[in-house]
């Protein structure tokens, strides 16, 4: 079934050229015909030249050099029953019908090699990024768990926010990141955030040694090839959020990055509270504190980086996030992130000044966890010193 709807899918477009190749070859001969039946005083031999000129849209090079053979010997034609095709002005129609024709192919040509060429950079672009970014999967420990992303950049899949997922020991742990700048020239330090995480998250056992070794990881980085003119000005904020598997007891460590929101089934968006350090890479060795909240079965949270909530529609105010979101606590992850890129594209009218990202992270029944095989619980997991309960 896969392959013929692929089959199919190719076809279309083969099917989808050929029909548009009727509308110059119809010009052709409308235009012909109309003009073989007036006046000889009346000259519609150039417009043949709209017939070449629009194949390009739709087709390559060589049909678009044989609808301009076409036009040429239907001027051809039109001067052998206007008073012969040797007189000045009938010679001068065929020249120029065949020059324009021979520069709309060789325009059609590099336009074509252009494209190839574009298409391969994005092949390419598209491959790294999804190297740099792994995809998250739908279901990890107890958490059913829907992402979006939104690059301000043209052609971009990624930029300067980022996101990651792994299990750890009985729990899930997941990054948010926003690292300063935005689009392509903000992968550098995404790609460092991103390997350090995974690279940290299974060695530290408190949560927040381990928002300390990313730290350290930021300011090493910085220090090795900020330039003068940039002191200060490399950094990347981060929340790291654990979970556990069998306790709705969940930690979570701020680093200058924006609180998560929190969505009960029927029951307004709340915002657990947050005592964060500073962004990683501003002050090395800084304390990292911990917060403590329940994120029960049923309840999703939403972490998102600032590109979302400064999003400014045409009068400048800010996407209401916490607000638009609480018309959508009873949908499912996947639905929610539906309603929010739809939600807040129409708010900035369709185009973004920052990446944008968000993932919802809503947690499963205990039944259902049992149901995809999941790991057992996480009480009594120790986390070190600088833990705060709420």
């Amino acid at each position: 079934m896969r392959l013929r709807r692929t089959g199919s899918g190719l076809r279309q477009p083969w099917l989808s050229s050929h029909a548009l190749l009727l509308l110059p070859i119809t010009l052709i001969v409308v235009i012909t015909v109309v003009d073989l039946h007036s006046p000889e005083n009346i000259h519609l031999g150039p417009a043949l030249v709209i017939a070449p000129a629009l194949t390009p849209s739709f087709a390559g090079p060589r049909t678009t050099g044989v609808v301009g053979a076409l036009a040429v010997a239907a001027q051809a034609l039109i001067g052998v029953y206007h008073g012969g095709i040797a007189t000045t002005n009938h010679i001068v129609q065929l020249v120029t019908l065949a020059v324009l024709s021979v520069l709309v192919v060789v325009y059609g040509a590099v336009r074509e090699r252009r494209q190839a060429q574009l298409a391969q950079v994005r092949t390419v672009a598209e491959a790294a990024q999804h190297v740099l970014m792994w995809p998250l999967p739908e279901y990890i420990g107890p958490l059913r768990i829907a992402s979006l992303y939104l690059a301000a950049e043209d052609e971009a899949q990624i930029g300067g926010d980022l996101y990651a997922a792994t299990r750890c020991d009985g729990s899930v742990r997941v990054l948010i990141g926003d690292v300063r700048g935005k689009g392509l020239p903000a992968i550098g330090e995404a790609a460092l955030l991103l390997g350090a995480f995974r690279e940290s998250a299974h060695r530290h056992v408190a949560l927040a040694e381990l928002a300390t070794s990313l730290d350290q990881s930021i300011s090493r980085y910085t220090a090795e090839l900020e330039t003068p003119e940039e002191a200060g000005e490399r950094f990347a904020t981060a929340l790291l959020v654990e979970i556990p598997d069998g306790d709705p007891v969940t930690w979570m460590t701020s680093c200058g990055h924006p609180p998560p929101l929190l969505l009960s089934p029927g029951q307004v968006v709340t915002v657990p509270s947050l005592h964060p350090s500073p962004p990683l890479g501003v002050h090395a060795g800084a304390e990292h504190t911990l917060d403590v909240f329940s994120l029960e079965p049923g309840d999703t949270l939403l972490l998102y980086t600032d590109g979302v909530v400064e999003a400014r529609d045409a009068r400048g105010r800010f996407y209401p996030l916490a607000e638009r979101v609480a018309r959508w606590t009873d949908d499912s992850p996947e639905a929610l992130m539906h309603h929010v890129r739809r939600d807040l594209l129409a708010h900035v009218g369709g185009r973004l000044n920052d990446d944008a990202a968000l993932i919802a992270l809503h947690r499963t029944a205990l039944d259902a966890r049992r149901h995809h095989g999941r790991g057992a619980g996480a009480e009594g997991r120790r986390h070190g010193p600088g833990t705060r309960t709420e």
